[in-house]
């Protein structure tokens, strides 16, 4: 590790989720799209879930699409934290919509927030619509 990056902390790191039927976010460093991944809403049984719940984040993460978002996000991700911390930059939010904010961007952040906490000691993680209709 060089003494640039151990001179200067990792960045806090917020992580929030969104619904775009509900308005674009006002602030954000980084903007990422998850209504390519399979929709829980289109199955009775999840509609009126959350994707903070195994059975819906499993149904938007657990297939081809979703493992693969996952693993081209995270290692850019990591990235940047780790680019920003060098140039000791304070604070990055990142941003992750759907369409209704509530089920496959909660289940991505909250997999995203997972991963990355070991290198982010100053992570926070919100659900700006997550219970909005």
């Amino acid at each position: 590790m060089s003494e640039q990056a151990q001179a200067n902390p990792a960045p806090a790191l917020a992580i929030f989720t969104f619904g775009h039927k509900h308005g674009m976010p006002e602030q954000a460093d980084l903007l990422f799209d998850a209504r390519i991944l399979p929709n829980p809403y289109w199955l009775e049984e999840m509609r009126h879930r959350k994707g903070t719940e195994p059975e819906v984040a499993a149904y938007v993460l657990d297939n081809p699409a979703g493992r693969r978002f996952l693993e081209l996000l995270l290692p850019l991700v990591r990235f940047i934290i780790e680019q920003a911390g060098q140039s000791g930059r304070e604070s990055i939010t990142i941003a992750i919509g759907c369409t209704g904010g509530c089920h496959r961007s909660v289940a991505v952040a909250e997999a995203l927030a997972a991963a990355l906490a070991p290198i982010a000691p100053r992570l926070t993680l919100s659900h700006r619509d997550l219970d909005k209709p």
